[in-house]
């Protein structure tokens, strides 16, 4: 999935022309960052810190919620976890209509914010950071996460129960977000995974394709091409599980490497990124 040694080289570089401040993180993202999808300048978004139990410890988030109950929206980052990027990005989606909780995956051994960006990831040796954290990613373990989530969104007042929750993932969480359609079917009625790895894994007998039976959401699945060409059959095995789910879903390889739509990603491409986020507001306008 990621090229290692190519990103890294990618982060000297933004690392090197930050510190002679030729530019900054917050520079780079204001650049690159799509639109707010229709957010006044007098937007009622608020923007709160929460903590909840969860049967491994104590979850961190930020919770985006507006003036109304709204749908949820559980909103899983990739692996440089929560800051400025993914916030802009799960305040987009609040900004559109739901009610967003951007969760931390790392919580059994952190708290918070670890990177300032990605290229302050790659190039301060955030994959050793992370290992040892990512492993205690199962199957069992996200679903276990995800019902604590659905719960405690169901006890917020900013939530509107009547209608179905929605996940979304990118990268290292796509298959979250099929973990956590399969772990709570009766409310999770929209899963969407940006270039997510690990979608098909054929030595977990809980491999997310293969919990496709048992989801009640809809799904969209937005593949890069990188990742495509080095393992062109998992669409198919994607597009077949599904069928025989009977799961309605949108399969599909966007024209952008390995990242393409978070801003801070040296692969963001905004025109495919655009294109994923109509794709989004989609398939939660028809499921939620």
């Amino acid at each position: 999935m990621c090229d290692e040694a190519k990103l890294k080289e990618w982060a000297s570089k933004q690392l090197t022309r930050r510190s002679f401040g030729i530019g900054s993180g917050a520079a780079a993202l204001a650049a690159c960052a799509p639109a707010p999808g229709g957010a006044s300048e007098e937007s009622s978004l608020t923007e709160q810190a929460v903590t909840f139990a969860t049967p491994d410890g104590t979850m961190d988030a930020i919770l985006y919620a507006g003036s109304k109950p709204a749908p949820a929206v559980i909103f899983w980052p990739d692996i440089a976890g929560i800051r400025d990027a993914k916030k802009m990005m799960a305040r987009r989606v609040a900004e559109s209509g739901f009610t967003v909780l951007l969760v931390n995956p790392y919580y059994r051994d952190v708290a918070g914010q670890q990177f300032e960006d990605f290229a302050e990831f790659f190039g301060n040796d955030g994959f050793p950071k992370v290992a040892p954290w990512r492993e205690k990613f199962t199957a069992d373990a996200v679903m276990r996460d995800a019902t604590a989530i659905v719960d405690y969104l169901d006890g917020r007042e900013e939530v509107d129960t009547a209608r179905g929750m929605g996940t979304q993932g990118y990268c290292m969480t796509g298959p979250f977000t099929l973990w956590t359609a399969a772990s709570r079917p009766d409310r999770v009625k929209a899963a969407a995974s940006f270039h997510g790895g690990g979608l098909v894994q054929p030595d977990n007998p809980k491999s997310p394709h293969r919990l496709m039976g048992g989801m009640s959401a809809n799904l969209l699945l937005a593949i890069a091409q990188d990742d495509d060409a080095k393992a062109p059959e998992e669409k198919d095995v994607l597009r077949e599980a599904a069928q025989t789910a009977g799961r309605n879903a949108m399969i599909e390889v966007f024209p952008g490497d390995h990242g393409w739509t978070v801003p801070d990603s040296p692969a963001y491409a905004k025109e495919p990124a655009e294109k994923a986020w109509a794709n989004l507001q989609e398939l939660y306008g028809k499921s939620l």
